[in-house]
């Protein structure tokens, strides 16, 4: 009867720039975890904001029940600018978003196609997200990425030598990730019992959905 409260969340992976190649955590998760599906975004070395942000729609709106965003590097700042260009319309079924290693794309010395994704949106989420970084990014220091975090108001975790967090760290399938990312899903299950059992049996799909978004 809330079929579409009590479904599995679903983790959308969102690579950066040059996509996630065979080394990189990101694919060691979608190949290994069966929640996770990749978001193909296209033009991955020539990226363009508008259709990163179209693909990431398009993913959610696709998802069959909820679903936590996984982002890294450039992917952060497409999924930041897909919730300020939605705004209050963000769907329901978004339920967290783990935003790994994000480059500041508003320094002078950036990369121009990271530059394209500037200024980074810096509104509150409305969702629950957790923003990780390293103390040795060379795309972006840690206390920048702890300010976007705090305006974002996500929980920040700082990790030591670990670079990019991509596949040139060594990472594997990153042990500490997937604890973060099962943190986020397994609060996303609990929000979701709770909604559920806060709706009368008679509500509507909408009103389920909108309960959704009201207890995150």
């Amino acid at each position: 009867m809330h079929e579409e409260l009590g479904r599995t969340a679903t983790a959308l992976i969102v690579p950066g720039l040059g996509d996630s190649g065979p080394g990189h955590w990101q694919t060691i998760w979608e190949q290994e975890r069966h929640d996770c599906e990749r978001v193909v975004l296209g033009c991955w070395d020539d990226p363009n904001r508008n259709v990163w942000i179209s693909r990431i729609d398009q993913a959610v709106s696709r998802a069959d029940g909820p679903v936590v965003l996984v982002a890294h590097s450039l992917g952060c700042h497409a999924v930041l600018w897909w919730a300020r260009l939605l705004g209050q319309e963000v769907p329901g079924n978004v339920v967290g978003a783990l935003l790994v290693a994000p480059p500041d794309v508003d320094r002078s010395s950036a990369d121009p196609r990271i530059g394209r994704f500037g200024p980074t949106p810096r509104s509150v989420l409305p969702f629950p997200a957790i923003v990780v970084a390293s103390n040795d990014d060379p795309f972006g220091a840690p206390e920048r990425a702890e300010e976007l975090a705090a305006s974002l108001a996500a929980d920040f975790v700082l990790v030591e030598g670990e670079g990019h967090i991509n596949a040139s760290a060594g990472l594997g399938a990153w042990s500490e990730g997937q604890e973060l990312l099962d943190h986020l899903l397994d609060a996303s299950t609990r929000r979701q019992r709770l909604a559920t059992a806060a709706l009368p049996h008679s509500a509507s799909r909408d009103d389920h959905i909108r309960g959704l978004r009201d207890s995150i």
